[in-house]
């Protein structure tokens, strides 16, 4: 796992309650990349994004699910309309929560999906009581993941899945270019670490789950990134990040740093399922047996 030192939580806040405005602008209502098959435009490979991994997960209509980081609630109202799910989005940001919660009603699912502001590291959900936890590219963000991953595998029902997206150090990081720009990435999109497949399948397992074969998913993501970086070249998005914040102008441009990472191979993208095993059935009793 890379890490940087300079991140902190506030300034994660802060650049998304700034930054979600230019997030819809560029790139839509889901804040994740998209996955492409073939020539499908963008706003199709986010959705396949979003299906893919649904269908991996086994989403089914009643499902119970949280969304670790949901963003505008992109991927929540499509686990609500298409698969029927309910679901609970939690997210940092203020200004999401309540973009979100609008979106809902405009979105006409207000009675199947709520959203709150809350910290993924100290948030709390009855043990147990969760069919699927759901996390596309937000555990980046997280500061001790081992202990998230942890609590998140106690909300989950036996039998219960997580699935997660997530920006990985990929096979170059651990040489000293690859982990340079590992580092740049982490500083430019405000994350405390990043770690690798490996990392990921550990702090799963060590939290009790039973986690798939890792799939890789870099080569049919990194689109997502050139058609960005287009779109600030097009556009007049950076003058009117200039205008707004310094900051938010770094991380126009720093669309180019990730990008090149993950061509390089510091960088890698991977799709994660786990499930918790089955509650153990009681032994018959030694009079039974005789």
């Amino acid at each position: 796992m890379i890490s940087v030192a300079s991140v902190s939580k506030p300034e994660i806040q802060f650049h998304y309650d700034l930054s979600t405005l230019f997030y819809r602008l560029l790139w839509g209502s889901h804040i994740h990349h998209g996955l492409w098959e073939g020539d499908e435009t963008p706003e199709v490979a986010q959705l396949n994004l979003t299906d893919t991994l649904a269908g991996l997960s086994g989403v089914k209509a009643g499902d119970r699910v949280i969304d670790v980081g949901c963003g505008m609630g992109g991927s929540s109202f499509r686990l609500a309309k298409r698969y029927g799910a309910e679901v609970t989005g939690i997210t940092l940001s203020p200004v999401q929560r309540l973009w979100a919660g609008a979106a809902a009603r405009m979105e006409g699912v207000s009675g199947q999906v709520t959203f709150r502001r809350a910290d993924a590291e100290a948030v709390e959900f009855e043990k147990q009581s969760t069919d699927l936890v759901w996390s596309i590219e937000c555990t980046e963000h997280l500061f001790d993941k081992p202990a998230f991953f942890q609590r998140a595998a106690s909300w989950l029902k036996p039998g219960g899945r997580m699935a997660i997206c997530a920006w990985l150090a990929g096979p170059q990081a651990d040489k000293p270019e690859g982990a340079e720009q590992v580092r740049r990435v982490c500083e430019g999109f405000l994350c405390p670490s990043l770690g690798s497949a490996d990392d990921y399948v550990c702090w799963m397992q060590s939290a009790g789950l039973v986690a798939e074969p890792v799939r890789d998913w870099t080569d049919r993501v990194t689109e997502t990134w050139e058609i960005c970086r287009r779109r600030v070249q097009q556009t007049r998005v950076r003058w009117l990040a200039r205008v707004i914040d310094r900051q938010t102008t770094q991380f126009l441009d720093d669309f180019t740093t990730i990008l090149e990472a993950y061509r390089s191979g510091a960088m890698s993208y991977g799709c994660f399922i786990a499930r918790k095993p089955e509650a153990i059935s009681k032994t018959t009793s030694p009079a039974a047996q005789s």
